[in-house]
Formats: C-alpha cells, structure tokens, sequence
C-alpha cells in the first residue's frame, strides 16, 4: 500500500539539503516540492487558470538558472509554475505538480485527498504554502515511509505525518 509522508520546512536551504539526502537514499520520481513562487507574488496578469510552464522571473525561473528554491525544485522531476487562484503563484516539481495540474479549483487541499490526507491536514499544508514555507512530500510503499520519514525528520520539519 502506497503512503505519503508530508514534510513543511520554512528554510529553503534545509529543505534543499533533505530533499538531496532523499536522493542519496534512492528516492528519485516519488519526491515533490511545493512552494510559494515569491517572484510572482500578487499574480498580475494571471487569470485563475493554471500555467505549467516555467515561468519568467521569481522561482521559477530559478528552476531554470539554479537559485535556491530552483536548486530544490530541480531535484524532483517535472519541475513547472502554476496559479491556484485563492493561493496565488507556486512552483511544484515531483508528482504533486501533475497531481494539482487538475486540481485548481480544489486547491492545494483537493490535491492532496487522493494520496489520503484529510481535507483538514492538506486546508493547513495549504496555508503553510500560501505563508511561504516549502512543503516535501515523499510517495512510497510502506517500508520505504519510514526511511524517508527519518531523513525528513533529521532535517528537523517543522510537520512531518506519514499518511
């Protein structure tokens, strides 16, 4: 059976070095990154619909150049910018990126049911986005949960919950 173990960081470069470290323990395509895109906080110009590409300027152009947040994103595949409307701006790398691509009007929170997180836990991993923090996600079987659980958890995330 498939879990999914939720990690929020507010540092992006301590998010960047447990992301690195799930690597180096051979978690590859099942690690996701969602973040607040700084560079287009606000959202002019965006219309509520849902934008996959990278974006010029703020985080995702880092994905492209190699900035910190870039630098984290780039370490999960599938890398891409998109609006939430109610959220704004966010990048998002790893199978959550796919996974919200139909999820836009459902938010972040909507998103995340169908890897069986509770609509309340994912309304608060929401609002730690919308805040700025960085939320990691890991989607394995279960003895693989437990190892990344213990590589998230010796980053020190601020929550972390297999689900």
């Amino acid at each position: 059976m498939a879990k999914t173990v939720v990690a929020v960081f507010s540092n992006e470069q301590v998010a960047k070095e447990a992301v690195e470290d799930l690597r180096r323990a051979g978690f590859d395509k099942e690690i996701s990154i969602l973040a607040r895109d700084k560079g287009k906080e606000g959202g002019e110009g965006q219309e509520g619909g849902l934008n996959m590409g990278v974006e010029a300027g703020g985080i995702g152009d880092g994905v492209a150049t190699g900035g910190v947040l870039g630098g984290l994103a780039g370490l999960a595949a599938g890398a891409g910018a998109l609006f939430i409307p109610g959220i704004g701006p966010l990048i998002a790398a790893g199978p959550i990126a796919g996974m919200l691509s139909g999820a836009a009007t459902g938010g972040v929170a909507g998103g995340l049911i169908d890897w069986g997180i509770p609509e309340a836990e994912g309304r608060e991993y929401e609002n730690d986005v919308r805040q700025g923090k960085i939320l990691v996600s890991v989607r394995c079987d279960d003895k693989k949960a437990d190892q990344a659980n213990r590589i998230l958890k010796d980053h020190g995330a601020e929550r972390l919950r297999i689900h």
